[in-house]
């Protein structure tokens, strides 16, 4: 069965890794990659939504799956209102190596902990020390939007295709889906 139980941490964190993956490539599928300004709150809505559902199938034993979806979101809403945008689905406007790593970090910090709030009030109820998760999901937002972004900028000006920053939103979310399933899975055990 691929989303049986996980029995080990290994497999917990592969299959939330390759689930949160999924879910932001079936999200490219509804969504056009763009900058910050052109995504708004629908575009965080449909990418919230394909992100939760993806990893539902993993948390579907627990008692909060359908909370998740819900509140994860609520969470893409909330960052979207707030002016930080459809993290993980916009590239920075500007093509300087040293913003970038420092905005990203920034927008990744304030999304991640926006989202982890929000799947916070999923999970608080069934899980012991909850809370954590608020500061997991920032930290491993705030790293991984750096290194995507960073990544993405220099593939484009190398090969002076936009594809490039496709590449680098797609490993921010692979070091985000990573990171998270490995204390995911920690603080569910």
């Amino acid at each position: 069965m691929l989303f049986a139980p996980a029995k080990t941490e290994f497999s917990f964190t592969l299959r939330w890794t390759v689930a949160t993956f999924s879910g932001f490539l079936v999200s490219l599928l509804l969504i056009e990659i763009g900058e910050q300004p052109d995504l708004g709150v629908l575009q965080a809505v449909i990418g919230g939504l394909a992100i939760a559902l993806a990893q539902s199938l993993i948390l579907r034993h627990t008692s909060f799956y359908v909370k998740w979806v819900l509140f994860t979101v609520l969470g893409w809403t909330a960052i979207a209102v707030i002016g930080v945008g459809a993290l993980g689905w916009f590239v920075p406007t500007t093509q300087v190596l040293a913003f970038r790593i420092l905005s990203g970090a920034f927008y990744g910090a304030v999304g991640g902990f926006v989202i982890g709030l929000a799947q916070w009030l999923a999970i608080y109820q069934s899980v012991p020390l909850a809370w954590r998760w608020i500061f997991i999901s920032a930290v491993s937002w705030a790293i991984a939007m750096p290194i995507g972004s960073a990544i993405g900028v220099i593939l484009r000006q190398l090969t002076q295709v936009f594809l490039g920053e496709v590449i680098g939103l797609a490993i921010a979310w692979l070091v985000v889906a990573i990171l998270t399933g490995i204390n995911a899975y920690k603080l569910l055990n």
